[in-house]
């Protein structure tokens, strides 16, 4: 029982965690919001159904997260704007970024990675 509540309180925390990583991402065009409060609404939806009820209600991002939660499928516009925003955010990255080869070599994977995972979801109606 015990080791249940610890369980618990971490995924509560970790819940947490990434809602501030997920607002920061909101800010800062380099952070990803949606998967950290994907993250978010998972960990609350082991520890505080209350939080997580919270959290699939907010204005922009509630519809995304109980579009993945039951169904496993991304929105069109969230696809085009997500993808849109990998390329601009990537290549901005790769264009002016003073970094080796071998890290330009690996943005450009994840960057792919990201992408081929976002266009292979099915899509929302």
């Amino acid at each position: 029982m015990e080791e249940n509540f610890a369980y618990r309180y971490l995924l509560f925390g970790l819940g947490w965690i990434c809602v501030v990583l997920g607002v920061i991402g909101a800010l800062l065009p380099v952070v990803p919001t949606t998967p950290f409060l994907l993250v978010a609404a998972y960990c609350f939806s082991k520890s505080s159904p209350k939080v997580h009820s919270w959290l699939t209600r907010l204005p922009y991002f509630g519809n995304a997260i109980i579009d993945w939660e039951t169904n496993k499928v991304i929105r069109p516009k969230a696809k085009v704007m997500s993808v849109f925003t990998i390329i601009l955010i990537f290549g901005m990255s790769l264009g002016f970024a003073p970094i080796n080869e071998y890290l330009k070599a690996m943005l450009v994977l994840i960057g792919l990675g990201c992408i081929v995972f976002i266009l292979t979801r099915k899509s929302a109606p």
